[in-house]
C-alpha cells in the first residue's frame, strides 16, 4: 500500500527575500546603460536590444508551450515545476510592454522599412522587396505583433489563474479548463511563435528566406529553457527553498529534456543548412557566406563544438543527467552559445560591409543584463504572491512519489 507523500518545505516565496528587488535593480542599472548607448551608437543598441529581448522572450514562449503540453497530455512528471512554467509565460502580456523600443527601431533594425525600396523611380529601387510588400511593411508588422502578444499574453494568463484559483477552490474541474484552453493554444502558439520567428529575426536580411526557420527559431529557444530551468531551481536550493520538494528525480527529468531538445535542436539546425546547402540558390546561400566570414566563422563552429556534440556527448550517460556538477557545466555552456547564436543571427545584418567584421560591444551586455533583470525581476516578483507548486494538483502526489527506473 502506497502512503501519500507529505511536503516538509515551505511552499511560500520567502518574503524579506532581496531576490526580487537585486533583479530589478540590475535591470534598471543596465537599461539606463543601454539608454545612454542609445545616444552614442543607435544601430548598435537596436541591434543589441533585439538579441537580448528575443534570449528573453524565448524563455516565456518555451515555458507556454511546456504548460500547455502539461495539461493536454495529463503529464505528472513537471508538476512541481508548473508554477515556474506558469508564471513565465503568464508575465508574457507585461513583457510586450519591452518590444515597443523594437518598433521605435524598425528604421533602424529592418532594411525593408526604408520607403524609397519600393519606388520604382528611386535608384534603390528593389524589386525583390517591392514583390515582399504585401508582407513586409510597417502597418502590417505592428498588427502582427498585437496578434501575437494578444494570443501568447491571453493563454499565458489564463493559464496562471486556472492553475491558482485551483490552489485556493481544490476545484479538479479546473484541469478540463486548462486542457481545453491548451488544445486550440498550442496550433495557434506554433503559427504565432514562426511568424515571430520570421518577424523579429529573419526579416533583419529581408531577401533570405529559409521555410524551417520557424522551427529553427522554436528549437533553439526550446533548448535552451531547460537550462534555464535547471540553474534557477539550483540557485533556489541553494537559498534553501524547495530543497526536499524538488527531488533529484525531478532535475533528472530536466536533464533528460535537455538532452532530448540538444538532438531535435541539431537536427533542426542541420537540416536548415543541408537543404540550403545542396539547393545552392544565391538568394538563400548567401546569408550562410556572411556568417562564415570577418569572425562569425567561429561563432559557427563553436555552436556545432558546444551546442550540440559536448552537450550530446556529456549528457547522453544516464549518470551525468543525476550530476548537479555536470548540469550546471551544460547548463551555463548552452545558454552562452544560444545567446551568440541570437547574436550570430542578428548582428551581420547590423556590420554588412564593416571591414571589421565581427566585434562586441558593451552594449550587448549592457541590453542584456537590463532585459535580463527586469526579467527576471518581474518573474520572481510574480512567483512570490502564491504557492510555489501547485499544491492541490492532482497529479501532484504522483510527481511527488516519483523514482528512479532502473
Amino acid at each position: 500500500m502506497s502512503h501519500k507523500p507529505t511536503i516538509t518545505d515551505s511552499l511560500e516565496f520567502p518574503q524579506n527575500s532581496m531576490i526580487p528587488r537585486a533583479a530589478f535593480g540590475l535591470g534598471f542599472a543596465g537599461l539606463i546603460a543601454s539608454f545612454i548607448g542609445y545616444f552614442l551608437q543607435p544601430d548598435q543598441f537596436f541591434f543589441s536590444y533585439i538579441v537580448s529581448f528575443t534570449f528573453f522572450a524565448g524563455i516565456s514562449l518555451s515555458a507556454l508551450i511546456t504548460v500547455m503540453l502539461h495539461h493536454i497530455t495529463k503529464a505528472s512528471w513537471g508538476t512541481v515545476f508548473k508554477r515556474f512554467f506558469e508564471v513565465f509565460s503568464s508575465n508574457i502580456w507585461v513583457w510586450a510592454i519591452f518590444f515597443i523600443p523594437v518598433l521605435l527601431g524598425m528604421h533602424n533594425l529592418y532594411h525593408w522599412t526604408h520607403p524609397e525600396l519600393f519606388d520604382k523611380a528611386s535608384a534603390e529601387f528593389d524589386k525583390i522587396l517591392y514583390g515582399k510588400s504585401a508582407y513586409l511593411n510597417q502597418t502590417f508588422f505592428i498588427v502582427r505583433q498585437v496578434i501575437y502578444f494578444a494570443i501568447w499574453g491571453w493563454l499565458g494568463h489564463k493559464l496562471y489563474k486556472a492553475s491558482v484559483e485551483m490552489d485556493k477552490t481544490s476545484d479538479w474541474g479546473m484541469t478540463t479548463l486548462m486542457r481545453k484552453i491548451s488544445a486550440p493554444g498550442i496550433p495557434l502558439f506554433a503559427l504565432s511563435v514562426a511568424f515571430a520567428g520570421f518577424d523579429w529575426l529573419m526579416s533583419l536580411d529581408p531577401h533570405w528566406f529559409s521555410t524551417m526557420f520557424g522551427v529553427y527559431f522554436f528549437a533553439i529557444n526550446f533548448q535552451a529553457f531547460w537550462p534555464v530551468m535547471i540553474l534557477l531551481v539550483f540557485f533556489l536550493q541553494r537559498q534553501g527553498i524547495l530543497k526536499d520538494t524538488i527531488k533529484q528525480v525531478h532535475i533528472y527529468d530536466l536533464g533528460a529534456w535537455f538532452f532530448a531538445f540538444t538532438v531535435f535542436y541539431a537536427y533542426i539546425a542541420f537540416s536548415q543548412f543541408l537543404l540550403i546547402y545542396y539547393a545552392n540558390l544565391p538568394e538563400e546561400t548567401l546569408w550562410f557566406y556572411n556568417r562564415l566570414e570577418g569572425g562569425f566563422e567561429y561563432i559557427a563552429y563553436g555552436l556545432l563544438i558546444f551546442r550540440f556534440a559536448l552537450p550530446f556527448l556529456l549528457l547522453i550517460n544516464r549518470e551525468a543527467k543525476r550530476s548537479r556538477f555536470m548540469l550546471g557545466l551544460v547548463s551555463v555552456i548552452v545558454l552562452v552559445m544560444h545567446f551568440l547564436e541570437i547574436y550570430w543571427i542578428s548582428m551581420p545584418a547590423n556590420h554588412a560591409g564593416d571591414a571589421h567584421g565581427l566585434h562586441f560591444s558593451w552594449i550587448d551586455i549592457a541590453t542584456f543584463l537590463g532585459l535580463g533583470g527586469m526579467f527576471f525581476g518581474l518573474f520572481f516578483n510574480k512567483f512570490k504572491k502564491e504557492s510555489m507548486i501547485p499544491q492541490n494538483d492532482p497529479k501532484m502526489d504522483e510527481c511527488l512519489s516519483k523514482s528512479y527506473h532502473h
